[in-house]
């Protein structure tokens, strides 16, 4: 299965070969519980990608500079085992040519196949950003729910190589589940109270591996700022707290995924915010690959 073409993500003038850094859109939102839209996130996304300035003077980079390359959007799946199966069909070879991968949803059941389509004995651990645990065995009858996908990471990376980052929603049985299991998570209520540099720096000690590719579903944001999302939840990370994340991982940072940004719900501010996230996380490993005298290919 190939990726449809469509209109790009702002600075993405490099073809696929030459790139280092790779945008895919995943418009599929068919496990949403609450409010729908996602489907529509990614191009949202790409639009207010173009607010912004090429050049960036925190870091220096130029992101017209950066082989960037934007392969459109999967096909729209009638069900979530076909979005699945056709996303790790995607991701798989960009894997394997170690190409930084950014994943615009869609719902947060588009996540797990991304991670899925990582060889099973690679070192990388999950940063999953999200207010809610997401760790049901099945949700509305289906596995591949949105309320699932930190459990199908877990089963395929192991529960050691998975921290969820801002959590405040889980019911009962997920927690009795995970008790027995075992994936690390802190809540934004510990991020708040010892701030977001001391949780991340357990949450990477404990993952323990070479790289790290961070999940971020939308709502794990406070919706005061990200408020276009399926499923809000008060009482969340700031953006400084997703910026700091980033830009302290960005030493071993292998790829990100955004989901759940629904534009129905939006006045901008949430689909400008992801598209800022997502340039943060480019010109930061950028950043560090040239201060490493790994100059972009």
């Amino acid at each position: 299965m190939t990726a449809m073409q469509l209109p790009t993500f702002a600075d993405a003038n490099a073809d696929l070969k030459e790139a280092r850094y790779v945008v895919l859109g995943v418009p599929f939102d068919r496990t949403t519980s609450f409010r729908p839209g996602a489907r529509f996130g990614p191009d949202a996304i790409r639009q207010h990608s173009w607010n912004f300035e090429t050049y960036n003077f925190e870091t220096g980079i130029d992101l017209s500079e950066v082989p960037i390359h934007d392969m459109g959007n999967t096909e729209e799946f009638g069900n979530a085992e076909d979005m699945a199966k056709g996303v790790r069909e995607v991701v798989a070879p960009l894997w394997e040519e170690e190409k930084f991968v950014i994943t615009f949803g869609g719902d947060h059941a588009c996540a797990a196949p991304v991670v899925e389509a990582l060889k099973k004995n690679e070192s990388v651990g999950v940063l999953y950003l999200d207010a809610h645990l997401d760790f049901r065995e099945v949700y509305l009858g289906d596995r591949r729910s949105h309320a699932c996908s930190a459990r199908r990471m877990v089963e395929h990376l192991g529960a050691k190589h998975l921290v969820v980052l801002g959590v405040r929603s889980m019911c009962r049985e997920e927690k009795q589940d995970n008790d027995r299991i075992g994936m690390r998570y802190y809540s934004s209520y510990d991020i708040h109270e010892q701030g977001v540099a001391a949780v991340l720096r357990k949450a990477v000690e404990h993952l323990g591996t070479e790289k790290v590719y961070i999940s971020l579903d939308i709502d794990g944001i406070d919706p005061a700022y990200a408020p276009a999302t399926g499923t809000p939840e008060p009482f969340g990370l700031s953006p400084f707290d997703v910026k700091t994340i980033i830009d302290t991982t960005a030493d071993r940072l292998v790829g990100l995924d955004i989901m759940e940004v629904s534009p129905p719900w939006d006045q901008g501010n949430t689909s400008a915010l992801a598209a800022r996230i997502a340039r943060e996380a480019i010109l930061r490993v950028e950043k560090h690959r040239q201060g490493n005298g790994h100059p972009a290919p």
